[in-house]
């Protein structure tokens, strides 16, 4: 059964953005899933970003509620180093053109790319969250599209797949997590197939609206049902591995130093 309701909705926030002068236009409405939900509000993502371990501390309690939602430095390494990001997930999916781009250039085809799409799309804060299936063969966006993400108030990007520009995007201190970088252009090499509908990051599943945080350690994915109370849970690991810190410093005594250890890692 169709949700005619859900389309019509879907069609006038659509239209209201139009309006408003933020939609570019090379991704059609059919492609886009959803146009507004509900955002982490700017009070949790600062208590986020305040943590001294933010992603180690967030995996934590990821695995404590059975989430399959960090992933490792190694896979996605950060470009700019010593960043760190919170922020609500935008998402892309892309997949590989059929044709060569050769072809796709003598056939005069559109350019069916679109990081801009979504950065229109997007509210202040947002992290763009982009599927190419861990593709390195063609760049996802480059320093054009990362100065429109970052003068749109996109707070940063994860992309499982390659960026170029690697300069640029360095020069514009845009915090980025990816494969790599590559030279070539995704032009003639990738369509936008989907915008905020489900991707995946690695092995990691990732809806729009989940609560996105990276740093120099890796990237976690947090459900936003879950984005409080990881938050407060959070906080409390690390002031209990500040107490455990200052007691090591003191050199404390293994009597009192066991019992805290094995209350904090044994459950």
């Amino acid at each position: 059964m169709t949700d005619h309701s859900g389309s019509r909705q879907l069609e006038e926030e659509y239209a209201e953005l139009e309006q408003a002068g933020r939609i570019w236009g090379e991704v059609p409405l059919s492609r886009i899933r959803k146009v507004k939900f509900d955002r982490v509000s700017a009070e949790i993502t600062q208590g986020y970003l305040a943590l001294t371990d933010l992603t180690t501390t967030v995996a934590d309690s990821l695995d404590k509620y059975g989430i399959c939602g960090a992933v490792a430095w190694s896979h996605l390494p950060n470009l700019v180093p010593g960043k760190r990001v919170a922020g609500t997930a935008i998402t892309l999916r892309n997949v590989p053109e059929r044709k060569t781009p050769t072809q796709g250039t003598l056939d005069k085809d559109p350019i069916k790319m679109s990081s801009r799409e979504c950065h229109y799309l997007a509210e202040t804060g947002d992290v763009l969250v982009v599927d190419f299936g861990g593709n390195v063969e063609a760049s996802n966006m480059g320093g054009q599209s990362v100065l429109t993400a970052k003068m749109q108030g996109v707070a940063g990007a994860i992309v499982d797949g390659a960026v170029r520009d690697v300069n640029t995007i360095r020069d514009l201190e845009f915090p980025v997590w990816c494969r790599g970088g590559t030279p070539k252009t995704g032009k003639y090499r990738m369509e936008a197939i989907e915008i905020n509908g489900p991707v995946t990051v690695h092995d990691v599943l990732v809806e729009p609206g989940d609560f996105v945080v990276a740093d120099d350690s890796g990237v976690c994915f947090i459900p936003s049902h879950l984005v409080k109370v990881i938050l407060s849970e959070a906080r409390a690991t690390e002031a209990a591995e500040e107490a455990a810190r200052e007691m090591i410093r003191r050199k404390a005594p293994l009597s009192e130093l066991k019992p805290l250890f094995r209350s904090r890692y044994n459950g």
